[in-house]
């Protein structure tokens, strides 16, 4: 089904493959007349041209990008705009999509999200943005109908920012780099690698592209075969699958902890420009006669099943005939696994969901950039067309992913389908994905073609003794399964005719509704503020010294952004830095925030003038021990924060609140063995925090001790590669060596300067 390839390998001609073996030089010799060097040969990937295309630094080791259209949606554009504001914007540079597909419900806090939806109207106005009016298009899906353009390069605020099977390399990164963007700088990283997904054969029946992605993740999560490279989709088989079809598995890349994506392009994808209206945008896009990939999946998509993504992770992934094959051993597998997702605070089991020897499940949602397309929804309704979904437990949700599909839907009669089985049928809205909308009951167990499955990532809070959980499969499979009214069914289990409707996009959806300010920015508009909408707090350059106290130990294998600021209601807070902040690790570890701010009480006595260590004797106890060592230190020239130590934190969202809620509490650093995904890591780094890495295999600290770091600012300045710290123990220090890895020079100034808001103001 999948293969990982040991070794690097050539692709000739964009169907044959040779692994980079001894034996390697002697087959292309046999095949190619000039065999270009590995080096050269690699810069024969679609990804290299697109990258090179974009570098302005001329060195295509160190690259520093500039992208043609940037999007965001409205739980980011607001703190974005602001920093920039803060930072000296005076108009969009590129085209800025600002859409509303978030916060689209105005139904938490009162006005707080139409308030920051008329922000962003009024900003679009005066700095010449476009602004999507909530309902009208999730944000991925207007980026494909109206921004995507084969060889071009999009910025994201959203980490699921991939149009890589339309020809364009797409990043979803933190605010901040949008930001960067905004002042006409760059987006710095290095030359990353570039891994071929070569797909073969056809997908079966029912086969749809969930299935196809989440068996991908499966092969590569957790041995980071992919992690901050670039994927790139090559092979015979691409030409098997539908534009809708490639869309749908390209999306899913993000949770491979990729860096961005890119396909080979064809007629199909021609037909999709031509059909939206912006046949300019095409171009034919292959690798060249002879390329070089760091790594290769094959793909074998004949031999691609029906598969689910079990709690708590898109990566826990099984076929649905081998699960309901072995029910009780995979759902007692699961179970195991949640213990350590939730730290063992709350029982939780599936094995009640076993009904007469079948999996039972409460709710199914169609929804969002993955599961919302036109083809998908198609095809869901034709499997229920003359069925119902019952009068049980069991509930249907279907969201298009815009008005022009949701109108052809219409049309076309889809709707009536759905209507008519039982499904209810929304606007576009990226609630379910990250737990603003149909929220499943105490122990409820959903099925959804959405994104992610993380825990509470639905919408329950395990501090208010609520669990609930998540599968992620197909479209086809969650309309098998409502057709059996709730019964776990794979769609090739089923007959059904897919009667494959030609689409038609109508723009005039978007020419009546969505404002183009697109070179008309127009600076006597007046932005719109609301009552919620605050600006960035002061933070302070950092410290020659530093004094850190760990406020939260997390050893979980992978700590994912959702647990580190939660999703769901806390994101119409996001608007207001400190009223967000109070949310900080909520679900993971509560007394998080009263610590980081009984630690910033003392701080902001130091920067007043005050002694910082009255009122805090482990404070003072800490300083007194480290004065035992170094007699010069004081107290009032050292600063005092906090760092949280997690294993391996970041994975999932690009959301900046993951770093800047820690920031505003007084977060100086984070401690980890690594980062999950590089938009983490630049977080933390854009908000003035220090990325440490430690290596030692027992920690030398706990929670709640104290980190003394002499000679920071030096360090981080002059580029040391190990930075000694004091671990303070029993009124001893305990020496111990962190690392912070690779710093661009911006990023190391950033670090000094205390935030990116600082950097630029200087």
């Amino acid at each position: 089904m999948i293969q990982l390839f040991q070794n690097g390998a050539y692709l000739l001609n964009g169907t044959e493959l040779v692994e980079d073996t001894p034996e390697a030089a002697a087959i292309l010799a046999s095949k190619v007349a000039e065999v270009p060097s590995k080096e050269e040969a690699s810069k024969n990937t679609m990804a290299y041209g697109i990258l090179e295309a974009h570098n302005t630094s001329g060195n295509m080791e160190r690259l520093q990008i500039k992208f043609d259209r940037l999007t965001s949606h409205d739980i980011t554009f607001v703190g974005i705009i602001q920093t920039a504001r803060a930072s000296g914007l005076e108009k969009f540079p590129v085209p800025y999509v600002l859409t509303n597909c978030h916060n689209s419900l105005c139904a938490v806090g009162g006005t707080i999200n139409e308030d920051d939806h008329m922000f962003g109207l009024s900003c679009a106005k005066k700095y010449g943005g476009i602004y999507v009016p909530p309902h009208q298009a999730v944000i991925h899906q207007f980026a494909r109908e109206m921004l995507a353009g084969c060889g071009k390069m999009i910025l994201g605020s959203d980490s699921h920012t991939r149009y890589g099977a339309l020809g364009t390399m797409a990043c979803g990164e933190g605010g901040p780099e949008i930001v960067k963007q905004l002042l006409s700088k760059t987006y710095d990283i290095n030359m990353p690698g570039v891994v071929a997904i070569y797909l073969t054969g056809k997908p079966e029946k029912g086969v749809g592209p969930q299935d196809i992605a989440l068996s991908i993740i499966g092969a590569v999560f957790a041995n980071g075969y992919v992690k901050n490279k670039v994927m790139e989709f090559v092979g015979p088989g691409v030409a098997n699958l539908s534009v809708d079809t490639r869309i749908g598995i390209d999306v899913m890349t993000t949770e491979t902890t990729c860096l961005s994506s890119i396909w080979v392009t064809d007629d199909q994808v021609k037909d999709f420009y031509d059909m939206h209206g912006r046949p300019e945008e095409y171009k034919e896009l292959n690798p060249g006669a002879v390329t070089y990939y760091d790594g290769v999946v094959y793909v074998d998509l004949s031999q691609i099943k029906p598969t689910i993504a079990m709690p708590f992770h898109p990566s826990n992934t099984y076929t649905i005939e081998e699960l309901n094959a072995n029910l009780e051993d995979i759902l007692a597998d699961v179970e195991k696994k949640a213990l350590v997702s939730l730290d063992g605070k709350i029982p939780f089991t599936l094995r009640d969901k076993i009904r007469n020897g079948r999996l039972y499940v409460e709710q199914g949602v169609i929804a969002g950039c993955a599961g919302g397309g036109f083809e998908n929804l198609c095809d869901a309704a034709d499997i229920l067309a003359g069925q119902n979904i019952g009068a049980d437990a069991f509930s249907l949700s279907v969201y298009p992913a815009s008005q022009p599909i949701f109108m052809e839907l219409v049309k076309n009669g889809a709707i009536t389908k759905f209507m008519a089985a039982g499904a209810t049928v929304r606007t576009a809205f990226c609630g379910p994905c990250f737990g603003a909308g149909d929220v499943p009951a105490n122990k409820g167990l959903s099925i959804r073609h959405s994104t992610r499955n993380f825990p509470n990532r639905e919408g329950s809070k395990i501090t208010n003794g609520q669990i609930a959980s998540v599968a992620l499969m197909d479209a086809r499979s969650i309309a098998a399964t409502a057709a059996n009214k709730g019964y776990l069914t794979a769609a090739t289990d089923i007959d059904v005719n897919f009667t494959k409707p030609k689409y038609f996009f109508d723009s005039s959806i978007y020419a009546n509704r969505v404002y183009n300010g697109v070179g008309k920015a127009d600076p006597s508009v007046d932005i719109q503020f609301g009552p919620n909408i605050v600006d960035w707090p002061e933070m302070i350059a950092l410290t020659d010294d530093i004094m850190l106290k760990v406020v939260s130990e997390i050893h979980d294998p992978v700590t994912t952004t959702d647990e580190l600021i939660p999703s769901g209601e806390t994101s119409s807070y996001r608007s207001n830095p400190l009223g967000l902040a109070e949310f900080t690790l909520s679900r993971k570890d509560p007394a998080y925030v009263g610590r980081a701010k009984a630690v910033q009480v003392q701080e902001k006595k130091r920067q007043n003038g005050e002694c910082p260590l009255e009122g805090d004797e482990g404070l003072k106890a800490a300083f007194d021990a480290v004065k035992a060592q170094f007699p010069d230190v004081k107290a009032s020239n050292t600063g005092i924060g906090t760092t949280i130590y997690a294993t391996k934190p970041g994975d999932g969202s690009a959301r900046e609140q993951a770093a800047s809620c820690q920031r505003v509490l007084g977060g100086m650093a984070n401690i980890a063995r690594e980062y999950a995904t590089k938009r983490y890591r630049s977080n933390l780094i854009n908000w003035g925090m220090l990325p440490f890495l430690i290596e030692e295999e027992e920690l030398p600290f706990a929670n709640l001790d104290y980190i003394f770091v002499p000679g920071i600012r030096k360090a981080v300045a002059e580029k040391a590669p190990v930075i000694k710290a004091y671990a303070i123990k029993d009124g001893a220090l305990k020496a111990f060596d962190l690392k912070i890895g690779e710093l661009t020079d911006d990023e190391r100034q950033i670090i000094l300067d205390g935030c990116l808001i600082n950097f630029y103001r200087h």
